[in-house]
């Protein structure tokens, strides 16, 4: 898993969005998906344009015995800059042959329960600054020849990480699991995105077949000793996991979680990762010179059944009457609306169970918020508004479906549009599409088929004036988005 900072090495939850259809790898191993890191460069990434997979499991053919996975030859080691790193010796690998892949997308590893979790959360620091990511599985399938005459059908898991709040990254991630239990990872699809919110590269973008063997990502029952390595392509991708602890209780959103693992990851600069995997979540905690990020949020793990609580509706309606008011210069509305807010996040804390991590970037928020109401400064408040929101649509999770949640963020992302053109920041609000058009993948299986035109035609009219760079037009069409969206809710 690539990158210059380290990702979690699990991306996925459960199914939701449409977002790239059916891709069936050919002998040669290329992706001929419509939206594959090629034309990831050429194209919106983000709304897809295929359909749902159709295909049957018995579409993907795999062998009734083991395979031998090819290894990278000190040849090639050598010439990746590879041959003083402390790689492990063979004889601890548990890697090097793949089960059979009978029913590959039933992905029910405790470690690695990707078929079994809806949405879950990650948060933390990187570079200095806030991270926080957002994983989805979609309920799409790729089938891939990962060796000749093997096919494997493969979960397709997106993973969007923002830096500072703004989008960073996002990787469609492949998944499947072996009739052993271990899961293996079949290549990803990486968009890079840069300071103006456009896609910078593809770096990290690889596939099983083509650019190089499949590779393990969790081993059916880690041991203490054993060794795998999640990406195995020296001069591309490559990250070597040495299991160190297993059976360990740690700290989770809500209490002790029993039955971890703590594993040590040696990237391919020699540096060195500590990471955690929880039965019920996957990927935990992740520790890399001074860089971490930890699992925030997993449902349904972390689901309650209860209705969503009035003090949540409160910061949520809060944060959007704040941003009207200091668009129009109410600021004693405004100073009330964040007193009501503050109350009443005081009153949801109070009742308790609040998950460890999603606390501190409420109070951040709400903290945000008050500051820049007290200066009366607009722009500073409509970010404040927006960073407010994200946190308590976190807490909401629990409540309410992923499905549910990612709609919620998308009118968010929507409002930020306006935030950012009142601003003058057309990177801002480049990036504001971006992170709107890899949302709506996440919840459109979920719209009637004319809700999801309405919302595919508003996102159309935003890449133009986008792309004309108009901030006029963009604001106007954001407000016909979000008057859409409301439409909905009647």
């Amino acid at each position: 898993m690539g990158g210059e900072h380290v990702r979690p090495l699990v991306r996925g939850v459960a199914a939701l969005a449409l977002a790239a259809g059916l891709a069936v790898v050919g002998a040669c191993g290329a992706d001929t998906t419509a939206g594959n890191a090629t034309a990831g460069k050429d194209k919106n990434p983000g709304t897809s344009t295929t359909t749902a997979n159709s295909t049957t499991p018995s579409a993907a053919d795999s062998r009734s015995t083991s395979t031998a996975i090819p290894q990278p030859t000190a040849a090639q080691l050598a010439a990746a800059g590879f041959e003083k790193l402390p790689v492990a010796p063979e004889s601890e690998r548990v890697d090097r042959t793949a089960p059979p892949f009978s029913d590959p997308t039933n992905v029910t590893n405790p470690l690695f329960p990707i078929s079994d979790l809806h949405s879950a959360i990650l948060n933390g620091r990187v570079d200095g600054k806030p991270f926080r990511t957002e994983t989805t599985l979609l309920p799409d399938t790729r089938i891939i020849e990962w060796t000749d005459g093997q096919r494997v059908e493969t979960l397709v898991s997106q993973y969007v990480a923002y830096l500072d709040g703004r989008i960073q990254e996002v990787a469609l991630d492949l998944y499947a699991q072996a009739d052993d239990g271990s899961v293996w990872y079949f290549g990803e699809d990486v968009y890079n995105y840069d300071e103006d919110g456009l896609i910078a590269d593809t770096s990290g973008t690889w596939l099983a077949g083509k650019e190089g063997p499949v590779a393990m990502i969790m081993p059916a029952d880690p041991k203490v000793g054993d060794v795998h390595r999640p990406e195995n392509i020296p001069g591309l991708v490559f990250e070597e996991v040495s299991v160190k602890t297993a059976g360990k209780t740690v700290d989770g959103p809500l209490g002790p979680v029993e039955g971890a693992m703590v594993g040590r990851e040696l990237h391919d600069d020699g540096t060195y990762s500590d990471k955690v995997f929880a039965p019920g979540y996957g990927e935990f905690y992740s520790a890399h010179q001074g860089d971490v990020e930890a699992l925030a949020l997993a449902v349904p793990t972390d689901a309650l059944s209860e209705p969503l609580p009035d003090e949540l509706r409160t910061l949520s309606s809060g944060a959007e009457d704040i941003f009207r008011a200091s668009q129009s210069g109410e600021w004693k509305a405004a100073s009330a609306s964040i007193e009501e807010m503050r109350t009443a996040w005081d009153a949801y804390q109070r009742a308790g169970d609040v998950p460890s991590r999603l606390g501190a970037p409420m109070n951040e928020g709400l903290n945000a918020l008050t500051g820049a109401i007290d200066a009366r400064d607009p722009a500073e408040t409509g970010q404040a508004a927006h960073a407010a929101a994200i946190a308590c649509l976190d807490l909401q999770l629990r409540y309410q479906s992923p499905a549910e949640t990612d709609l919620a963020r998308f009118d968010v992302w929507a409002r930020r549009v306006l935030v950012d053109a009142a601003a003058d920041d057309p990177a801002g609000v480049t990036g504001d599409l971006a992170t709107l058009e890899w949302i709506r993948d996440r919840f459109a299986d979920n719209l009637e088929g004319v809700n999801l035109t309405r919302i595919d035609a508003h996102l159309e009219a935003l890449r133009t004036t986008v792309d004309d760079k108009d901030l006029a037009a963009a604001t106007d069409e954001a407000e016909h988005l979000r008057d859409t969206l409301r439409q909905f809710e009647k």
